[in-house]
């Protein structure tokens, strides 16, 4: 049986014998590499290895197509095989979101605001991705409001929630004022012709709401009853008692006075982003796997060891596969940082190789508490610019090293990205060091004096990190890297040092 405590040392940092505790792991990992560098089989597998030998549990989420295959060899070599979950097309396990999302909290409100949550955050990981996410607060809000009176609709009308029902309902609302005054109109051939998701939702809504209410009536007292003189203290009444009325009002006020009658412009923009999201969850493989089957495992499976992977590359499903990798991330992310971590404190790690494909803006609100969950995130990833390019929005350079701010470990391997290589020299940092001078006179005699002084030089310089080892049999398969830790120095009072990682280490 593993024993867990934050000072439970993982390994010695390289020949300083200056411990890497669990403490460390959950304060998060960052590690830079250009193509080439080794950083996945360098520092990537050993760091991997070291956290299946310790038995944490974890989520992998998967860029390229051969990370599947690299995983089963880690749980190999650390005696893990049995505790490996993969998902993918064709495989043995599924997982219900909506169904998850559903019972995982009480009260209709509660699931609501659950769901809106989890899509929004897939829905605006994109936008930033694209870049085409507005800092305009209408398009957030409008998106906002949509999603969950879409939701309460479902609810209202169904008891449920799925992706095929609010698909169907959000492309059948009418669009403007002309297409609303047919909506009702009782015209036999039309309802032959065609039924609409809308209506029909919203009438069966209604009926559910006006039984509610006769049930709540028939429990009435003659002295309660009494008391209610008109049919607006009825009404408000009856709102008070039944609280599914005041969210049916709520919601037709929303649909028949606000967005039905949105302009044309504004309406197709908010239709197209929520409508071109759920028509992905629609689609094969994604639908099978997370939204028609029951679900055969779950988030909270990793507090018991297991190591699940998305087999769902990006490199092969592109953004269908990024999208719904994050929307497992973020559901994964809350489960994590829910548990009770006296009762259950295994460490679990998040693992991302190209993480730039994964982020989304929880994240840096996520790994802030990371570590009092005993959640360690491993992030791999090129360069600065990737981040850069993929968080996208206004101020993203801030964003991105605020984000990366959170991540107590850097390892830097061999890269050619200036940038990169600029900010990790710079938060290696600076040292007073003695600058030796020499000048030499010659005028008709010969003369030569020597200068000391001291002067700040940074300890290491960008230029280096170009030629640090990247394995191969001509390394002897060594590959270099500079670890910086926050926290405890390193050695010799430093927080970083050169630590060299075996490719073939076990």
């Amino acid at each position: 049986m593993y024993q867990y405590n934050l000072d439970t040392k993982l390994f010695d940092i390289g020949d300083t014998q200056s411990p890497w505790a669990i403490r460390d792991a959950v304060e998060g990992v960052q590690i830079f590499g250009g193509i080439g560098s080794g950083k996945t089989t360098g520092s990537g597998r050993f760091l991997a290895i070291k956290y299946l030998k310790y038995g944490f549990g974890g989520l992998v989420l998967t860029v390229k197509p051969d990370e599947k295959k690299l995983w089963e060899d880690y749980c190999e070599i650390a005696g893990r095989t049995g505790d490996l979950i993969i998902v993918e097309p064709g495989g043995k396990y599924a997982f219900n979101f909506l169904d998850y999302e559903s019972k995982s909290v009480l009260g209709k409100d509660a699931i609501t605001e659950n769901i809106v949550q989890v899509l929004k955050t897939v829905i605006r990981a994109s936008e930033d991705k694209s870049g085409g996410k507005s800092d305009d607060p209408f398009w957030e809000s409008a998106l906002d409001m949509l999603l969950f009176n879409l939701i309460d609709l479902c609810l209202l009308a169904y008891g449920k929630v799925s992706v095929d029902l609010m698909f169907s309902i959000v492309q059948s609302i009418p669009k403007g004022t002309a297409a609303l005054n047919t909506l009702f109109e009782e015209n036999e051939e039309k309802k032959a012709r065609s039924i609409n998701p809308f209506k029909v939702a919203m009438n069966l809504a209604n009926k559910n709401i006006q039984q509610l209410i006769r049930d709540w009536g028939s429990k009435r007292t003659v002295e309660e009853t009494m008391l209610i003189d008109s049919l607006e203290a009825f009404e408000l009444a009856s709102q008070d008692a039944v609280p599914e009325a005041r969210t049916y009002n709520l919601l037709y006020q929303f649909f028949f006075e606000n967005y039905i009658t949105l302009s044309e412009k504004t309406r197709s923009i908010i239709d197209f982003t929520f409508s071109a999201f759920l028509m992905r969850l629609l689609k094969n493989p994604v639908h099978s796997l997370f939204c028609k089957k029951e679900s055969n495992f779950f988030p909270e499976d990793c507090l018991q060891g297991k190591i699940i992977l998305l087999n769902l590359p990006v490199k092969i499903y592109q953004k269908v596969g990024r999208d719904i990798q994050i929307m497992f991330k973020y559901i994964w992310q809350r489960a994590m940082e829910k548990r009770n971590t006296k009762e259950n404190g295994r460490p679990v790690f998040l693992w991302a190789d190209e993480a730039q494909n994964f982020l989304h803006e929880h994240d840096a609100e996520y790994q802030a508490t990371a570590r009092s969950s005993m959640i360690a995130t491993v992030y791999l990833s090129q360069n600065l610019p990737n981040y850069y390019a993929n968080m996208g929005g206004a101020k993203a350079d801030y964003r991105v090293k605020s984000f990366l701010g959170t991540l107590g470990t850097k390892i830097f391997h061999a890269n050619a990205d200036i940038e990169t290589n600029k900010y990790a020299s710079d938060l290696i940092g600076e040292a007073f060091m003695v600058d030796h001078s020499r000048t030499t006179n010659y005028t008709g005699q010969y003369s030569s004096s020597e200068t000391k002084s001291l002067g700040l030089q940074k300890m290491v310089r960008p230029e280096e990190f170009v030629g640090l080892k990247t394995g191969g049999n001509s390394n002897e398969l060594l590959v270099d890297a500079y670890i910086h830790k926050q926290g405890n120095p390193i050695n010799d009072e430093l927080n970083f040092t050169l630590i060299h990682f075996k490719q073939n280490y076990r």
